[in-house]
Formats: structure tokens, sequence, C-alpha cells
């Protein structure tokens, strides 16, 4: 089996990714008083906590193989760039947009911060799409 080598861009990216994870751990714990009953929030607000926390998780596990995948793309230049980073900042927009959205008091609607959520899938999209048709074009 040969040993996979990571570029400096991909072991760079991967480290702060791993650290990131700690703080979705540790969100984790929120979590963990809002299903208890020991937060004060609304279904919604628990809905959102939820959803943003699946997506942190998720999406920076999608980043870190995104990683791999970017070093054996043979894409460069600005697409390399979106390809390897634009998962990472849409695993900070998706779940900071259900985050921000449903912060406030008794709130039982997102505000505009949802707006985030969206601006993060569109990213999402444009980030997979770039890697994948790089990885095919290979």
């Amino acid at each position: 089996m040969d040993a996979v080598t990571l570029s400096d861009a991909s072991r760079t990216l991967a480290g702060i990714l791993l650290l990131a994870l700690v703080t979705v751990e540790s969100g984790g714990l929120y979590l963990v008083r809002v299903v208890t009953g020991r937060a004060g929030v609304t279904p919604f607000q628990e809905k959102f906590a939820r959803a943003g926390h699946a997506h942190a998780g998720v999406l920076l596990l999608l980043a870190l193989i995104c990683q791999l995948l970017v070093d054996h793309s043979g894409l460069t230049g600005a697409w390399e760039w979106l390809a390897r980073s634009g998962v990472a900042a849409s695993a900070l927009l998706m779940p900071g947009g259900f985050f921000f959205s449903s912060m406030g008091a008794g709130r039982d609607r997102p505000n505009r911060l949802i707006a985030l959520v969206f601006a993060g899938g569109a990213l999402l999209a444009i980030s997979l799409t770039t890697l994948g048709i790089g990885l095919v074009t290979a």
C-alpha cells in the first residue's frame, strides 16, 4: 500500500479542521443541556441547535476528506483554493446560520441570518462540483 503524502496546504488545513472539531465536541455539551431541558429554549431553537451541530460535524469531516482528494485532483490556482477551502468555509457558514438565526429569548422563527445557511449551501455545492470535475478530469 502506498503511503499518502499530504501537501503543505492539506496538512495545515487538516490540522485546523481537527482543532475545529473540538469546538463541535464542546458544542455537544450545550446540546445535551438543550435536549435534557436544562437550557431554556423554544422547540424551534432546539431544532436549529440540532441542525447546526449536525451540519458542523458532518461538514468538518467532509472538509477533511476533501483535503486528500484535492491533492489528487490536478486543480491549481483559484480552482484548487475553492475546492480545498470551500467546504471548510461552508462548515462555518451553515451551522452559523442555524445558530445565529435562532438566538434570542423565546425566538420561534429564524431572523435574517438564516441567509448564512443558504450562502453556505451554495458554496458547498460550488466547491464539491469543482472538486468533482477536477477529479473526473484529472
